[in-house]
This record gives C-alpha cells, sequence and structure tokens, in this order.
C-alpha cells in the first residue's frame, strides 16, 4: 500500500479526477480528506471509501476563499493528526470562456479565482502543514493548455493553468530542501462531464480526438493512477515538474488539415 499512514486533502474530491483519485488513495492506504464546495458528492465519496474498509472525512470548501481554505487544511490536521499530501485539484471550465474580445470580465475572475488563486490559497495554508509534518507532497492540476494552445478559445481557463505551472514550479525550488515535493499534473483530453458538456456531438468529439495520437479520449481515473504516482515514494527524486498524462497530444504536430 503505497499511502499507507498518509494523510491526503484533495479539493474538488467530489467528482472527476478527485473522486477517483480519492477512492484509489484510500485504497492505497491513505486517511483522505475529501474537501468540496458541492457537499451531497462529497459526503457520498466518503461513504463510498468507509464502504470499502478506508478512513475519510469530508469538509465544505470554496477553494478561492481563504477562510475555506484555510479551514480544510485545519480540518484536515485535526481529523487525522496532520498532512502529508495535498492534491490542489478543483477546477472549472467557464461554458463563457472564449477569446480576449468576447470573454466577460466577470468569468475571467471567476476562472482565475477557483483555478489559480484556488491553488495559491491551497499553497498558502497547506505548506505550513506539510513542513509541521516533517515534508510531503504537493500536487496541482494544471492541464495540457498549459503547454499547448487550445483548438478551441478557452483563454481564461488557459491562463489560469499557465499561473499553475509557474506557480508550481517557484514553490518546488522555494521548498526543495524542506522535504517538500511540488508538481503539476497536467491531463489531456478526458471523457469526463467537464469536457464532454462542450463536446456533445460525434463531430464535435471526433474533431478533438484527431489531434491525440492514441486516438482516445483519457479517463479521470488514468490521472488518479498518475497522481498516486506523484504523491508515493515512487516518485521521490521527482519536484518542479509538468507531468503530462495527455495521449501524446502535446507532442504531435497538427496540421491545419487536422483541424
Amino acid at each position: 500500500m503505497r499511502l499507507k499512514g498518509k494523510t491526503a486533502l484533495i479539493t474538488g474530491a467530489g467528482s472527476g479526477i478527485g473522486r477517483e483519485s480519492a477512492l484509489l488513495f484510500a485504497r492505497e492506504g491513505a486517511r483522505v480528506v475529501v474537501a468540496d464546495v458541492a457537499d451531497d458528492p462529497g459526503k457520498d465519496v466518503v461513504a463510498d471509501i468507509e464502504a470499502e474498509g478506508g478512513q475519510a472525512a469530508f469538509v465544505h470548501a470554496d477553494v478561492s476563499s481563504p477562510d475555506d481554505a484555510q479551514e480544510m487544511v485545519a480540518f484536515a490536521e485535526r481529523t487525522f493528526d496532520g498532512l502529508d499530501v495535498l492534491f490542489n485539484n478543483a477546477g472549472i471550465s467557464h461554458p463563457a470562456d472564449d477569446d480576449a474580445v468576447s470573454t466577460a470580465l466577470d468569468v475571467w475572475e471567476q476562472t482565475m479565482a477557483i483555478n489559480l488563486r484556488g491553488v495559491f490559497l491551497g499553497c498558502k495554508y497547506g505548506l505550513p502543514a506539510l513542513r509541521r509534518r516533517g515534508g510531503g507532497v504537493v500536487i496541482n492540476t494544471a492541464s495540457f493548455v498549459a503547454t499547448l494552445g487550445a483548438a478551441t478559445p478557452q483563454l481564461a481557463y488557459t491562463a489560469s493553468k499557465g499561473g499553475v505551472l509557474a506557480l508550481t514550479r517557484e514553490l518546488a525550488v522555494i521548498h526543495a530542501r524542506e522535504n517538500i515535493r511540488v508538481i503539476a499534473l497536467s491531463p489531456g483530453p478526458l471523457r469526463t462531464e467537464l469536457l464532454m458538456k462542450y463536446l456533445d456531438t460525434e463531430e464535435k468529439r471526433q474533431r478533438r480526438l484527431v489531434h491525440i495520437p492514441m486516438g482516445r479520449f483519457g479517463e479521470a481515473a488514468e490521472i488518479a493512477k498518475a497522481a498516486l504516482f506523484l504523491a508515493s515514494d515512487d516518485s521521490s527524486f521527482l519536484t518542479g515538474t509538468n507531468f503530462l498524462v495527455d495521449g501524446g497530444i502535446t507532442a504531435a504536430y497538427v496540421t491545419p488539415e487536422s483541424q
């Protein structure tokens, strides 16, 4: 069990990558703090973990709120006597996110508040907890679009994920001598509600699939397995990097005809 005796706090753990990671981390021995702004889905994940014999607890958290971010870390320490893994996973992709001309300011600000400020706040309050533990791991969910421009305009989302990469690199350097590793996890296009709500026709799905060398969408469970690797000692000499799990999309040369 690769996370036996560890406590992991996962934001956005009520669905998608967060949910699959919470279940997998618990199966690998972690005590999991499920943090989400949606109470019922988050509590359902806790129930699922407990039904499998694992340990978990739910805390309501809007990651863009300093008070909530501070409380979710304090909750983890109160409930499970410490924190070893912080997985800043919560994020949104706003349906009105577009190019610079078309994207409304409130859409930009909401996206930045959750996707970038949320990661900053998680680190702000989580890093001292890892220090108190003598070290640990921070995983920040970025995206392949932070490396490769999106085929469909989603400027706020892309910029927020680029910010996550920059923040991750700097924190990794700052905390490397404290036995704290900080890593960005960048998924490619996934078969999750977040993406499929946009790719709602076969034509749209095929237009995206043509960019992916493996010819299919990734699954949230596959990203969870990557997160487990990063959270465990299997990745003990890895920090400050952008860990791409993208079906090869960022390695591919795309011609105008394929767009």
